[in-house]
């Protein structure tokens, strides 16, 4: 049994004796000379048991015992004495030690302790893991959304993953979408395939055909050999093209050749070739509205929309950010080997008022940032950047709409869908003056009419 273990004891005799005894076994061992650099090593290195003496000058076994627990409640401690009594061991079993020796220590008996003790370590480790897979109904391929919209989302791509449809994920940037893209894959018979994702915004106009085809060896001043594209290099798997509404036409055209006979030509080449590849796409624009103003092929906007997915903005499903939260403060302790264990109220009252135009982007990186910042254990206001500091924008009053509720009811949804329709009709479908009609961002109405298939 593998494991990482730390010798604590100010006598270098028995520490050598102890790390010989433990390295003749197989473990991963380390020792100091005292409790100050127990905690200092425990800090930045995973440990599993701590073999510990209770009496050393300075910080005595039994404080390091306690220092140790409240650091890391994982972490196993065995306590050694040359004092074996009954009250120094059950002393320190009560503060949260799993075992104690006295010596002089015998081999079989450290080695079966140290044994158990990480069998106990290992234990505790997949309890911590079965704690996790029970929130698996609120976590998707590591997509957190307790909200009704995202609980939406993941129905949805349990039902389309296994096929082979073309699928396109709208959302704003920072929603996730490529996770969804993977999630996708995950879920589908290509699984045990390639994923392969390119940022059609992030790649010049110039060299992005090169890279989604490939090119020919001679095929422009610099090729000078032959070269795979994406879709070469993903075939009998996914590709998924993030930002595709800003491809340049002339590529959507050759897009559009793949997508319909599944075969396309290199950069420089004659060869037809021909590749089995599921696309999957991502968008923070309308399509429908870019393929109407010739922005967008109307051909490729139809191939690709058969089956849309509607990610919702953060602001939309705030529900949701406690959890995220929790989750990258988990995730950047873990990263900088910080122990931030709360939010202040004060924290999360401002995430949950914030607008996040950066969606779950943004809150990743303000969590980092906080987690680095932090000096206690605590992420309090002083931590966050100065644009959560200014107060919400306040509202403007709003005069509340009477009208009879039907004796047999009414859908919100319906009644949502009707009142973004009035907006737009009354706007002659100007999306920026009916997002201020409703008091909505530009953003989340853009989304709406996605999610409600509006159209002029």
């Amino acid at each position: 049994m593998n494991g990482k273990i730390l010798i604590v004891d100010d006598e270098a005799i028995q520490r050598d004796i102890v790390r010989d005894i433990l390295e003749d076994q197989g473990y991963d061992v380390a020792a100091v000379s005292n409790g100050v650099e127990a905690l200092t090593y425990i800090r930045t290195s995973p440990v599993d048991v701590v073999l510990s003496d209770l009496r050393m000058p300075g910080m005595d076994g039994v404080e390091l015992l306690q220092q140790i627990k409240a650091f890391d409640p994982e972490i196993v401690v065995v306590v050694i004495t040359a004092y074996g009594s009954l009250e120094s061991a059950v002393d320190a079993v009560k503060k949260g030690a799993y075992d104690y020796l006295a010596k002089p220590l015998g081999k079989e008996q450290l080695t079966l302790v140290v044994e158990r003790a990480l069998s106990r370590k290992q234990l505790a480790d997949e309890n911590r893991s079965l704690r996790r897979e029970l929130q698996e109904r609120y976590e998707f391929h590591n997509i957190i959304g307790h909200s009704p919209q995202m609980q939406d989302v993941f129905k949805m791509v349990d039902k389309i993953a296994p096929s082979e449809s073309t699928v396109i994920i709208y959302g704003e940037s920072g929603t996730g979408k490529e996770l969804i893209a993977r999630a996708l894959h995950s879920h589908s018979k290509r699984r045990n395939q390639r994923f392969l994702a390119v940022n059609c915004a992030a790649i010049p106009d110039t060299l992005l055909e090169s890279e989604m085809f490939g090119y020919e060896k001679g095929a422009f001043t610099g090729a000078n050999t032959q070269k795979k594209g994406l879709f070469e290099e993903a075939d009998g798997g996914t590709l998924f093209l993030d930002e595709i509404g800003d491809l340049e036409i002339t590529l959507q055209a050759k897009l559009l050749r793949v997508l319909q006979e599944g075969e396309f030509q290199r950069v420089g080449g004659t060869k037809t070739l021909k590749v089995n590849v599921r696309l999957l796409a991502a968008t923070n624009k309308n399509l429908e509205e870019e393929a109407r103003e010739g922005r967008f092929r109307q051909d490729l906007y139809y191939r690709l929309n058969v089956v849309p997915i509607f990610l919702p903005p953060l602001r939309a499903r705030k529900e949701d950010i406690p959890s995220l939260a929790a989750h990258f403060l988990e995730k950047f302790n873990a990263k900088h080997g910080k122990q931030v264990k709360r939010i202040a109220s004060s924290v999360m009252k401002r995430f949950l008022d914030y607008h996040w135009d950066g969606n779950v982007r943004e809150l990743e990186s303000v969590i980092e940032r906080s987690v680095i910042l932090a000096d206690h254990d605590t992420i309090e206001m002083d931590t966050l950047p100065e644009r959560l500091h200014e107060p919400a924008s306040p509202q403007t009053p709003v005069n509340p709409m009477e009208f009879d509720i039907p004796a047999d009811g009414i859908s919100l949804e319906q009644l949502e869908r009707d009142l973004i329709e009035s907006a737009l009709k009354k706007t002659n479908w100007s999306i920026k003056k009916a997002s201020e009609l409703l008091g909505l961002s530009y953003k989340t109405l853009q989304y709406r009419i996605q999610k409600y298939h509006l159209k002029d």
